[in-house]
């Protein structure tokens, strides 16, 4: 490896646009690893602009820590990822996104009728949610986790 191949925290967080200390925080957490100076400085790898710059999307996406660190993981050490290790990893995280995207179109179409209605609860809803039935299937909103009123209905 060569020194040109390393860069200081500082540089990474003015190419990321990440608060040094934020880097420092995603190394305690394991999402990158600094390489240490004789005087004790961090250095890290070009490669890790990546890494972090994907850090700032997954959050985007609403990943947990614990989900980012699990998909850098599919990542190669020691070395830049490629295309296709980029691939590997937006492959597994598109059915995440069309999920959220599905549950997104659900609630927007779902909030619009339900405050339309008028009655402002959940619970008495006879529209969503008819004599409580969908409280059978299990806590929160029910029809925007995905639960479809027929299933609800057969449940009664």
């Amino acid at each position: 490896m060569h020194r040109t191949d390393l860069i200081a925290i500082g540089e990474l967080s003015a190419r990321t646009g990440v608060a040094v200390s934020a880097i420092r925080f995603y190394e305690a957490k394991g999402l990158v690893e600094a390489l240490r100076t004789r005087g004790g400085q961090r250095r890290f790898l070009r490669a890790d602009i990546r890494r972090v710059s994907f850090i700032l999307i997954a959050q985007q996406l609403g990943l947990s820590l614990e989900e980012i660190a699990d998909e850098l993981a599919r990542l190669p050490a020691g070395r830049t990822p490629n295309g296709a290790d980029w691939t590997r990893i937006s492959t597994g995280l598109k059915s995440r996104i069309d999920a959220q995207i599905a549950a997104l179109e659900r609630t927007r179409d779902l909030l619009g009728n339900c405050i339309g209605c008028g009655c402002l609860s959940l619970k008495k809803c006879g529209l969503y949610n008819r004599e409580d039935k969908a409280a059978q299937r299990g806590a929160g909103p029910r029809y925007v986790l995905g639960d479809r009123s027929v299933e609800i209905a057969e449940i009664g």
